[in-house]
C-alpha cells in the first residue's frame, strides 16, 4: 500500500509538472502527452524505478484509458462517421488494414497470422483520435472544416483496430467472438434507448436527476460514471478489450445528449484530464524500457515509416480523390495536414501489445519499442501537421525564408 501512494505521488507530480513545462517552451513544440509518456518511462522500473505499476496503480490507469475513450466517443458527432466521409473513412481504414497484413508479411520475420504478427498488423491502422482531441481543441481546429475530416478518418482508425482486436486477437473461435460482439452491441443500443426515453419521461427521477446535477449529488456525473464503469465491466467479462466498453459509453452519451451538455462536459474533463488520463499516460511511459529501445532502433524508425506508409499515404490520396466540392477546396496541404494528424498512434498501440506481451506471443522489449515509437509519434505527426498547415500552398518558398530569418 506505501509503494502504491509513493508511486501515486510521483505520478501526480509529473501530471502537475508537464503542462507548467510544455508552456515554458516557446510555441509549445512538445504536447503534454510526450512529457507525461517520458516522465513515466524515466522514472519507471526500468530507470529510476520510483513508480511501481502494480496492480492498484494499473487498475486506476485502466480507468484513466477507458476516460479517454469516454471523451473521444462523446465527441464524435454519429453523422460524421456514418456520413459520406466517414464511408471513406471506413474503406480507407479497410485498405490500411490490407496493406499492414502484407508488410508484416513480407518485411517482418514474424508470421502475419501468429498473435504477436496480427498485433504488429493492427497497431499499423490505429489513430489516437481520443489524444488528438485535445491536441485539436487547443490549436482551434476541432469544430473546423479540418476537424471534421480528421474524425471522419481517424475515429475509423480507433474503432476498426478494436473491433479488429476483439476478432483478431481472441483466443475464441471468430464465430463465438462475432456473437460476443453482438451481444455487447445489443447490450449497448438497449442502454442507448432506455436512457432516451428516461430522459424524456417526467416524472419525480427526471426532476430528482436535473435538481441535482449541480449539487453534491452531481447526478449527471455520477450517472456517467456508472455508465462508463458498468460498460467496461461488461466488456471485461465478455473478455473484450475495456476500450470498446469505453467507446460505446461515449457514443451512448452523445445519443443521450445530441446537442452536447458544456457543463457535463467541463465536468467530466476535470476528472478525466485532472487525473485519471494524465495517469494513464504516465503509467504506459512506465512500461517502456529505454534501454530496450536503444538496443534495437531500427525497429523503431522502421515501424514510424511503416505507420507513414500504410496510413498517412492512404488517407491522402483518398483525400485527394474525393470530389466532394468541399474536401477539394480545402486543398492540398489541409488533405496532408488531415493525414499527418491521423497518423499519430498510442493508446492502441498500448493494449494491442499488451494483449500480445499477455498471451506469450511478444516480449516485453518488442513492445516497449513499438510503444515507444507511437509515443514518438505523438510529438513528432501534430509537430509536422501544424508545420504543414501553416505553408501556403502557392508560396512555401517565402514560408521558409521567413521562419530561417527568426
Amino acid at each position: 500500500m506505501t509503494h502504491d501512494f509513493v508511486s501515486l505521488a510521483v505520478i501526480a507530480l509529473v501530471a502537475a509538472a508537464a503542462p507548467i513545462i510544455a508552456n515554458l517552451i516557446p510555441r509549445k513544440p512538445i504536447p503534454e502527452t510526450v512529457l507525461l509518456l517520458a516522465g513515466g518511462a524515466v522514472l519507471g522500473p526500468a530507470m529510476l524505478n520510483v513508480i511501481w505499476t502494480d496492480e492498484s496503480v494499473m487498475l486506476l490507469s485502466d480507468l484513466g484509458c477507458a476516460m479517454l475513450f469516454l471523451l473521444a466517443g462523446y465527441e464524435i458527432d454519429p453523422k460524421t462517421v456514418m456520413g459520406r466521409e466517414g464511408k471513406r473513412g471506413l474503406a480507407t481504414w479497410l485498405v490500411t488494414l490490407m496493406l499492414a497484413f502484407a508488410a508484416v508479411h513480407c518485411f517482418t520475420s514474424v508470421s502475419a497470422r501468429g498473435l504477436d504478427g496480427l498485433a504488429v498488423t493492427i497497431a499499423l491502422t490505429t489513430t489516437a483520435i481520443g489524444a488528438l482531441m485535445p491536441i485539436l481543441k487547443e490549436r482551434g481546429q476541432l469544430n473546423t472544416r479540418l476537424g471534421e475530416s480528421v474524425l471522419a478518418y481517424g475515429t475509423w482508425g480507433e474503432l476498426g483496430p478494436i473491433v479488429a482486436m476483439a476478432l483478431l486477437l481472441s483466443t475464441r473461435s471468430t464465430w463465438v467472438t462475432i456473437a460476443i460482439l453482438f451481444l455487447f452491441v445489443a447490450i449497448a443500443v438497449l442502454t442507448a434507448m432506455f436512457g432516451h426515453q428516461s430522459s424524456r419521461k417526467e416524472g419525480p427521477i427526471r426532476d430528482i436527476f436535473f435538481a441535482g446535477r449541480d449539487t453534491t449529488s452531481q447526478t449527471f456525473v455520477r450517472t456517467t460514471l456508472m455508465l462508463l464503469i458498468a460498460l467496461v465491466a461488461v466488456s471485461a467479462l465478455f473478455h473484450l478489450d475495456i476500450v470498446l466498453g469505453a467507446f460505446a459509453a461515449g457514443f451512448i452519451l452523445r445519443y443521450l445528449i445530441p446537442e452536447g451538455d458544456h457543463e457535463l462536459e467541463k465536468k467530466l474533463n476535470a476528472i478525466g484530464y485532472g487525473f485519471f488520463i494524465p495517469l494513464f499516460f504516465v503509467v504506459s511511459g512506465a512500461k517502456i524500457d529505454l534501454f530496450a529501445v536503444l538496443d534495437d532502433p531500427l525497429l523503431l524508425i522502421g515501424f514510424i515509416v511503416m505507420l507513414v506508409l500504410i496510413r498517412t499515404v492512404p488517407i491522402f490520396l483518398s483525400m485527394r480523390r474525393d470530389k466532394d466540392s468541399e474536401v477539394t477546396a480545402m486543398g492540398g496541404r489541409a488533405h496532408a495536414t488531415v493525414a499527418v494528424y491521423c497518423t499519430t498512434a498510442l493508446p492502441l498501440i498500448v493494449a494491442v501489445t499488451s494483449v500480445a506481451v499477455g498471451a506469450g506471443a511478444m516480449d516485453a522489449d518488442t513492445a516497449s519499442v513499438f510503444v515507444s515509437a507511437g509515443a514518438l509519434t505523438m510529438l513528432i505527426m501534430p509537430l509536422l501537421a501544424a508545420a504543414i498547415y501553416r505553408v501556403a500552398d502557392t508560396h512555401p518558398i517565402e514560408f521558409l525564408k521567413e521562419h530561417v530569418s527568426r
